[in-house]
């Protein structure tokens, strides 16, 4: 375009550019909630295996402390056999005593070591179960995630060539329109879920929120002599006719 842009050529460009950043938020939409619930299933993951890891090292601990116990019960069993080959040779109620009370206190290290096997053993089997059942869980999430990524591969081989040329079509429209309104587009476009920045006016509404449009301001949208917003949204409103400028004066320079 020759010289400074006409307000009609300026929102013109700015329609055009909604147009294709709307076929990219389509493109977004086909591929859906995956890209979040593949990072979702990621981190359950992640936290199952965390999970996984550190009951087996419970398990490995519990296991550890219930050989330990039967290692001590076999030392105070040893012990028991010697004290009491030893009473056949007691000289003196001491010596009598004193051995009872040895006999006694293994008798009791055995009980201890016996109540502490029978708590452990219960709680590997506790682990194990949860451990089994955290596993399922995990290989569950697996095959989900395996599924979700061959799914959301597929849609991004679909439409990665197709997004790759609308978004280079969008920069190279970005760079016809100025600064200040490239800022204002992308400010009202990042407040709405729909992205529409730029709408037309339907059925004397405005596009975007659908609120009325008084007569004076649809005349003057049609004369696009200024950038106007919907005074509900904030979002730039043209008239239906708006991609028809430009193609008058060429048609004429052509004829």
């Amino acid at each position: 375009m020759a010289g400074e842009p006409t307000v009609a050529e300026k929102l013109k460009e700015l329609y055009e550019l909604q147009q294709i950043d709307s076929k990219i938020d389509e493109i977004k939409v086909l591929t859906g909630e995956l890209p979040m619930e593949v990072s979702d299933l990621e981190d359950d993951i992640a936290g199952l295996e965390t999970r996984v890891a550190r009951l087996k090292t419970q398990v490995e601990e519990l296991e550890g402390e219930a050989n330990r116990q039967e290692a001590k019960i076999k030392e105070a069993e040893a012990l028991i056999l010697r004290y009491k080959s030893q009473l056949d040779n007691v000289k003196n109620n001491r010596e009598y005593d004193a051995l009872m009370k040895e006999l006694e206190l293994q008798n009791l290290d055995i009980q201890l070591s016996e109540k502490k096997i029978k708590g452990a053993n219960k709680d590997v089997q506790n682990k194990q179960d949860t451990l089994t059942a955290t596993e399922e869980r995990l290989a569950a999430k697996r095959k989900d995630l395996e599924a979700k990524k061959v799914e959301l591969d597929q849609i991004i081989q679909k439409t990665e060539k197709e997004e790759d040329r609308l978004r280079k079509q969008a920069d190279k429209v970005r760079k016809n329109i100025e600064e200040r309104l490239i800022r204002a587009y992308d400010k009202i476009r990042t407040s709405y879920r729909n992205g529409l920045a730029v709408v037309t006016v339907e059925r004397n509404s405005c596009g975007g929120c659908f609120n009325m449009i008084p007569p004076q301001m649809q005349l003057e949208i049609s004369m696009r002599k200024k950038i106007i917003a919907c005074e509900h949204c904030g979002r730039i409103l043209v008239d239906d006719f708006i991609m028809d400028v430009g193609q008058e004066e060429k048609e004429t320079q052509e004829a």
